[in-house]
């Protein structure tokens, strides 16, 4: 048995750990183990390849290798839950930017060789590599300053910004031809490697702070694609399998994304959406009714159903942990307690999961909004801790809203609903919230971990 067949018996068993860890990630309660068996099919993968693939000398990869693990644990152990959605933008970013370091090395070798040779297929996934991976890397490197907010949240705009982007993708796709039919001038291959950085800050500028959940998704089938591609360019099966794996997959949830936003993949793929009109409730003048924490207090202790809505508002003012306290709190009181998670609530999938994850909520309390919905109309209390546009029902009645047609979690349908919010200031998408004028609406205004944290106080109080 030679060192060739050892290699690609563990690429295999590495693509299966990565498959079943993809699977595992699907539901909170394995995400766990799926996260170990991706880890662990990774390893296996790094040291096959170190293996196998005839390494001249170790030194830099293993100096390379330490960089990398002391600069994850520090990032690991560092980041806050509410820094997760930026440091996904910036991993994918180093991923497509890594794959782009690969075929540039490559491209450079095959120069250095006294005969130069590429066919047209291994010409055209370079081709399609370099160009996916550098606008995925500047894409990212946006998205991570707009969540970051190192970036200014809202659509970047500018008058021909269109035309340009039309310009950029035809010097794109003239710059492959070109290297196509002539690859040994290393003009084209930096033209389009250019052109492509450029590209991928142009698409990602309009897109606007509300639509990143979208955007994240996308971005993490693009940074799987470059991956694929990069196999075929260099010859290697099991980033082709793994790339594809995580494209397909990436793909999939930017469609379940693209849904629940009521967004065209389209126009989420060519930067498209985001440009929304800021709008306000027309017609007779409505006032928002407030409520005290002390009174609010009294209504949770005679509720027997509360639902939470959560969104960005509780990851940035870190209200989970709080939020669990008032859970025990009301189940204590003998209140059955569910939050209902809307799928692009926050700034990445899963964002609202992983945070009351994180405060240790059970799994089981947490629902879909598809399951959230039917049961509104029974719950006594429904309480929207920093979220607007996902419980905004102008998504429902005002066709004339940039919202409308988007699913929301209906909250307006329980017999009361307290919006814990700072202000009545709009959400990304720029409307004015219908939600906070309902009859049955009662704002308590202030910062959420606070507010909650008071409410756990009144029933220690009693």
């Amino acid at each position: 048995m030679n060192l060739s067949f050892l290699v690609q018996i563990t690429y295999i068993v590495a693509s299966i750990l990565f498959a079943f860890g993809l699977k595992f990630l699907s539901s909170p309660v394995t995400a766990r183990r799926g996260n170990l068996l991706s880890s662990t099919g990774m390893l296996l993968a790094v040291l096959a390849t170190l293996a196998g693939q005839h390494v001249i000398g170790y030194q830099w990869i293993l100096l390379g290798l330490v960089i990398g693990a002391v600069c994850g644990t520090f990032v690991a152990l560092r980041a806050a839950m509410t820094q997760m959605p930026e440091m996904i933008a910036l991993l994918h970013g180093c991923g497509a930017l890594a794959s782009v370091f690969v075929d540039w090395v490559h491209y450079e070798k095959l120069l250095s060789l006294p005969v130069f040779a590429i066919g047209m297929v291994e010409g055209f996934a370079l081709f399609l590599s370099i160009v996916i991976g550098a606008l995925t890397f500047t894409g990212s490197i946006i998205a991570w300053g707009k969540l970051s907010e190192r970036l200014p949240g809202r659509p970047i705009l500018f008058a021909g910004q269109q035309w340009l982007n039309f310009l950029i993708l035809v010097g794109i796709i003239a710059s492959g031809v070109m290297f196509l039919m002539h690859p040994q001038q290393t003009l084209f291959f930096y033209t389009f490697l250019a052109l492509s950085a450029l590209f991928g800050v142009l698409l990602v500028i309009p897109i606007g702070g509300a639509d990143m959940p979208v955007v994240i998704s996308v971005l993490n089938s693009y940074s799987g694609i470059v991956a694929c591609t990069t196999g075929f360019v260099i010859n290697n099966t099991l980033l082709i399998v793994v790339g594809a794996l995580v494209g397909a997959n990436g793909i999939i949830l930017s469609i379940i994304m693209c849904k629940a936003m009521n967004r065209s993949l389209v126009n989420v793929i060519f930067g498209g959406f985001g440009q929304v009109q800021k709008k306000k409730l027309g017609g007779e003048k409505k006032t928002a009714q407030a409520i005290s924490v002390e009174d609010a207090q009294l209504v949770l202790e005679a509720a027997k159903t509360v639902i939470f809505a959560p969104g960005y508002g509780m990851a940035v003012a870190q209200a989970q942990h709080a939020v669990r306290e008032l859970t025990l709190a009301l189940e204590r009181n003998g209140c059955e307690v569910k939050f209902a998670i809307h799928p692009v609530a926050g700034r990445m999938p899963g964002h609202m999961n992983v945070l009351l994850a994180e405060a240790n909520i059970p799994y089981d309390q947490l629902l879909e909004m598809e399951e959230a919905n039917p049961l509104m109309e029974s719950t006594d209390v429904a309480i929207v801790i920093g979220a607007n546009d996902t419980v905004n029902p102008a998504a429902l009645n005002d066709k004339t809203s940039p919202i409308f047609g988007m699913p929301i979690v209906e909250v307006f349908k329980a017999r009361t609903v307290f919006v814990i919010k700072r202000s009545m200031a709009s959400g990304f998408a720029g409307v004015e919230n219908e939600l906070f004028y309902y009859d049955n609406t009662r704002m308590i205004f202030g910062d959420a971990k606070d507010i909650v944290q008071k409410l756990v106080a009144e029933f220690k109080a009693k």
